[in-house]
């Protein structure tokens, strides 16, 4: 039996654990219970379908960092054929996207440079941002016209950062009109394409190469939690951006790397995933269907495979999500403070894997 020592207390965090229950708020972990997945990211199923070939006789564990004994042939040539195929010059694995975006964003702007991000933009931009001695600012989302006013206000080097498909909303970001708006007032691109990553483009390579964006990008961030089914992250862009990041990106310098299995089911993910047109078809298909059928909801305009509907209050969704959860439907309730008040919302996510049966039942409980 635990027990504490004298003059331990903590009561400070049950008061904070408290103010969270009282708004509906507290969140807890909860084990699968074999449901039908509307929840997941593994838009293709692919961290079903991963198998890596002498997976036996890889390491379980790097023994330290890049920068110490972390660093082997098989990462250095991942990076450099995931760079080739996204179209970049060079690439630098992180641990995860998080720590990607912590890592990029809080070590390349400098004090006296300014950064403008998108409101909705991911905790770990904003994480990454507040790590930065640089100036920053929001915009409004996807608002062209209040971009260029903060753009005509910055000074010193200029830093806008979005998502290209946002995780919440699962709309997308006028990159195109973005880019120009930088090109315009000498801004340097930053865009993280976790939810474009194998689900947007022909082979999947997302929508900054499917627009043709790649060269008027100064990084881009992909991660390989989500459609490519496995972990980490990589920053993609110039060789002197990799070198840099090596020097100066804490959360690449002072971390363990990945192992040999890590990255070896990232290279397989890559060797899957572009060729999986037909699961990005029937994907786009269910994602059509569920957009285009009437609910009494209101609902996020979207046309990928996250559908966020709209149930305000944090009861009120919890309810609407436990209804289709004793239904046998994963799907997730998202509560204020995550999301804006009056905004919280059923994150629904649809999956090549997921049935039109499945899916029109989901539909008519939503009716």
């Amino acid at each position: 039996m635990f027990r504490s020592l004298p003059g331990m207390t903590d009561d400070f965090l049950k008061a904070r654990l408290a103010g969270r229950e009282q708004i509906g708020a507290l969140r807890k972990l909860r084990l699968p219970e074999g449901k039908i997945d509307f929840s997941s990211n593994d838009y293709l199923g692919l961290s079903r379908k991963i198998q890596v070939a002498d997976s036996e006789q890889l390491s379980h564990g790097s023994t330290g960092s890049r920068l110490l004994a972390g660093n082997y042939t098989l990462i250095n040539e991942a990076e450099q054929s995931i760079a080739r195929f996204h179209g970049a010059e060079s690439g630098l694995i992180f641990n995860s996207g998080y720590d990607a975006n912590l890592g990029l964003l809080s070590a390349v702007p400098q004090r006296g440079d300014t950064i403008l991000y998108d409101y909705l933009s991911h905790a770990s931009i904003r994480d990454g941002i507040r790590l930065s001695f640089a100036s920053s600012f929001s915009f409004v989302h996807n608002d062209l016209d209040d971009l260029e006013t903060k753009l005509q206000r910055a000074s010193g080097t200029i830093f806008v950062v979005t998502e290209s498909v946002f995780s919440m909303d699962g709309d997308q970001a006028p990159l195109k009109e973005i880019a120009d708006l930088c090109d315009r007032y000498s801004a340097n691109l930053i865009i993280d394409e976790a939810h474009a990553t194998g689900i947007i483009g022909d082979r999947g390579e997302g929508l900054v190469q499917q627009l043709q964006l790649s060269n008027r990008c100064f990084a881009r961030v992909h991660t390989f939690g989500k459609a490519l089914g496995c972990h980490g992250a990589i920053v993609v862009g110039s060789n002197t951006l990799r070198d840099y990041l090596t020097n100066f990106a804490r959360s690449f310098v002072y971390t363990t790397a990945l192992p040999e299995t890590a990255v070896a089911a990232i290279r397989a993910s890559y060797q899957l995933f572009p060729e999986m047109k037909i699961e990005r078809h029937r994907l786009n298909e269910l994602t059509e269907l569920f957009a285009t059928t009437a609910i009494r909801y209101d609902r996020v305009k979207s046309i990928t495979p996250i559908q966020a509907v709209i149930v305000p209050g944090n009861k009120e969704v919890k309810a609407v999500a436990q209804t289709l959860q004793t239904h046998n439907l994963d799907v997730r309730p998202i509560l204020y403070p995550t999301v804006p008040k009056g905004s919280e919302r059923l994150r629904i996510v649809l999956h090549s894997f997921n049935t039109h049966e499945a899916i029109r039942q989901l539909l008519s409980l939503l009716q």
